[in-house]
């Protein structure tokens, strides 16, 4: 956006403490005097260049008369050596300022961006003009500010919707616990049982949220180890083998010669149980979960597929963002981003396939690979 100089006249309208024109916050302030200093000295330079210039061209005009009569020179021709003297430092000078002009205005545009920038203003954005190496700098500059406003709009949205999934079991326990103190509700199994469950929701939740935010931010640490991924998910699918028996859903498990890997077995058998838990939560009754794992080309493929309601198309490019979740999604919208950047730390992949057709479900892979 270009800059637009204040009216020379102070508003009628403007604050007669404050002073014109406005200078905005102390850190734009300290912006426009580091511009101020960065333009003088770029006007010395320009008055160096001029000086060598006319010294130049004034040192050739004296030889030509003086070397006149030595080499020489028809006197006719000195007045045209002198007038051309004159040209040349007359296109000095201009091809100087044109140089200027085309370097300063852009780096005036750059550096008036970037006070915007470290005034909060992540939507500055500089047109790219000037030399290669200038558009080049604004073209970073661009990309960077770009970057930092959608670092900014997910900071936001995160906290909006943290705040949306910490609010409902803090509202269901506060009510219990009134009721409660109240009298309206006996103090038995009945009614604490549910107050219990909710503050495990708000613990797995906050465990959901610590994981995340160390896996995206590369704080995570993995404690690797040569793992038997057979045993791994054997393990992880008899933890749910009792919740699937009660709502009458078939969990299998189907492996076949699979490496010993260097990885991090904790967080590869919680990638499993995001992945389990999610199938269980869409697969009805009389439904089936198959888990399978195969030695893939530099690695170990392991799929998750159910017969589940399966994922509309419209979702499906979005079901690995954090907080994303369908109209029928009865979860935290954690999972899968976990999920993804668990599998992203071992140097590993994660797809998703599903064409929405209730019965044929969805299917889930990752890969791990042998080296990292």
């Amino acid at each position: 956006m270009p800059h637009r100089p204040f009216p020379p006249r102070r508003p009628p309208w403007w604050p007669d403490d404050e002073p014109w024109p406005p200078m905005g916050p102390p850190r734009m302030r300290a912006w426009h005097k580091m511009r101020g200093r960065f333009f003088w000295r770029l006007g010395g330079l320009f008055a160096l260049l001029s000086m060598f210039a006319v010294g130049g061209c004034s040192l050739a005009f004296w030889l030509a008369f003086a070397g006149a009569e030595r080499f020489h020179i028809p006197r006719g021709a000195v007045p045209f050596l002198g007038f051309s003297s004159f040209v040349i430092v007359v296109m000095a000078f201009t091809l100087i300022g044109r140089a200027l002009r085309r370097t300063a205005l852009p780096v005036d545009d750059l550096m008036e961006a970037a006070g915007r920038v470290e005034a909060g203003d992540y939507t500055a954005r500089v047109a790219e003009r000037g030399p290669r190496e200038v558009r080049a700098l604004t073209r970073a500059f661009n990309d960077m500010t770009e970057r930092l406003q959608k670092n900014e709009e997910q900071r936001r949205n995160l906290l909006a919707d943290v705040t949306h999934e910490l609010r409902t079991p803090l509202t269901v326990v506060q009510g219990n616990l009134e009721a409660l103190l109240d009298g309206v509700y006996p103090s038995d199994e009945a009614h604490l049982s549910p107050i219990l469950e909710e503050t495990r929701v708000l613990s797995r939740l906050i465990d959901d949220l610590r994981t995340l935010a160390l896996a995206e931010s590369g704080a995570l640490k993995l404690q690797r180890e040569q793992t038997d991924l057979e045993v791994l998910m054997n393990e992880a699918v008899a933890s749910f083998q009792a919740q699937a028996d009660a709502i009458g859903v078939e969990l299998s498990l189907s492996v076949a010669d699979l490496p010993l890997l260097d990885v991090d077995p904790v967080r590869v058998r919680e990638v499993l149980a995001n992945l389990i838990a999610n199938a269980l939560r869409y697969t009805p009754r009389g439904g089936k979960i198959q888990v399978t794992g195969a030695a893939a080309e530099k690695g170990v493929a392991i799929s998750i597929r159910d017969t589940g309601s399966g994922i509309a198309p419209e979702d499906l490019p979005h079901i690995f963002d954090r907080f994303y979740k369908s109209a029928d999604s009865r979860g935290t919208g954690l999972g899968l981003t976990i999920a993804k950047n668990l599998v992203a730390a071992h140097g590993g992949d994660i797809t998703a396939e599903s064409d929405g057709t209730p019965g044929r479900g969805t299917t889930i892979r990752f890969t791990l690979p042998v080296e990292t």
